[in-house]
């Protein structure tokens, strides 16, 4: 069995609903999953973020545990002037203990990303935090361009799914439950193979 963590910071909840997905897809594929995000920590004022706060309290906070259980991690952020969000990246900032001792070695991450705007950093945040699992020493896991849910209308990115959110809380686009399905098994499907080439006999 593989183990999945879903770590996203999300303001209003349309990273939150990726992340759902993507758990949701783990779950299906018969992983042991774990949905943690990463608390607030500055009042973002935008429309919906309180109401959004309120509704996922019941929602683990992240912690380093996590991504040490894991073989596999999914991160999610939202758009922040193109890089991955303050809030997610303080979550970061605390792995050192586990990155610095190898603990975070060979595992498959891959990430995710929410903007209100088409073209408006989605992509660049996305490999903002493939910048951080270098630095784990882990796999980045990309979606490429090979899987036709890739084409659907409001997908296409093959850096990992993402969403165009307007000025609507809480939205994405029906095509991208799809994107971020496929992300997550190709993210688990890696994982598998990293954790059964650990455990294989080394040649002789």
């Amino acid at each position: 069995m593989t183990n999945v963590a879903v770590i996203y910071y999300s303001s209003t909840g349309s990273t939150h609903r990726l992340a759902r997905a993507a758990a949701d897809a783990a779950a299906a594929e018969g992983a042991e999953v774990r949905l943690r995000r990463v608390p607030e920590f500055a009042a973002t004022g935008r429309p919906g973020s309180q109401e959004h706060a309120a509704s996922v309290a019941d929602i683990p906070e992240a912690t380093l545990d996590d991504l040490e259980w894991a073989d596999a991690v999914l991160l999610g952020s939202p758009v922040h002037f193109g890089l991955a969000a303050p809030q997610l990246m303080q979550f970061i900032n605390t792995s050192s203990p586990l990155s610095i001792q190898g603990k975070l070695l060979d595992k498959a991450v891959s990430a995710f990303a929410s903007g209100s705007a088409e073209h408006g950093g989605q992509v660049t945040t996305i490999l903002a935090l493939h910048n951080a699992i270098c630095h784990w020493g882990s796999v980045i896991v990309a979606t490429g361009s090979a899987d036709p849910v890739l084409y659907e209308k409001n997908n296409g990115n093959p850096y990992g799914a993402s969403t165009v959110a307007g000025n609507r809380p809480g939205f994405i686009h029906d095509e991208n439950v799809g994107a971020i399905a496929y992300q997550t098994r190709r993210t688990i499907q890696v994982a598998a193979a990293l954790k059964a080439a650990a455990a294989a006999p080394a040649a002789v």
